[in-house]
């Protein structure tokens, strides 16, 4: 009679001849994990960094509106104080935008830093990996040639 073949036995032996190395995978996990991690504290820096700014001009308006406000003894002194107002918000409006424009700058600067970093490591982490694999596999083929 014919004996049937036991295939998973055949298929275990190939898999055995050619091992798939899941450290360069961990490796290159922890990398994207790290890149992630440092991406993320750049953006909630610039967060905050903007909620800061923001809530200090709207704190400053308010303490012009409120002196805008206050009741005057001469007419001409409204128009004075709304000439002050618009001055006041144009001068605070410039800094301001100026500040945003600071935090956009470092945020830029600290991304092309972290994403040319990134780019050396997953460059070395990709030639030590291809390295290993063809190593890995050339052992492997010249092991199943000398059976």
């Amino acid at each position: 009679m014919a004996n049937t073949q036991d295939f998973t036995k055949m298929v275990q032996d190939m898999m055995g001849a050619f091992p798939v190395d899941t450290a360069a995978l961990q490796d290159g996990f922890k990398t994207q994990a790290a890149l992630g991690e440092k991406m993320s504290k750049v953006a909630l820096d610039a967060a905050e960094k903007s909620t800061e700014v923001s809530s200090k001009w709207t704190k400053d308006t308010i303490a012009k509106l409120g002196a805008m406000s206050k009741v005057k003894a001469d007419p001409a002194d409204y128009t004075k104080s709304m000439t002050d107002f618009a001055s006041a918000s144009a001068e605070m409006a410039a800094e301001n935008m100026a500040a945003f424009a600071e935090i956009a700058k470092k945020v830029q600067m600290e991304t092309v830093e972290l994403m040319l970093a990134a780019g050396k490591t997953f460059s070395e982490d990709a030639s030590a990996a291809v390295k290993k694999a063809t190593n890995d596999v050339t052992a492997a083929a010249k092991k199943a040639t000398a059976k």
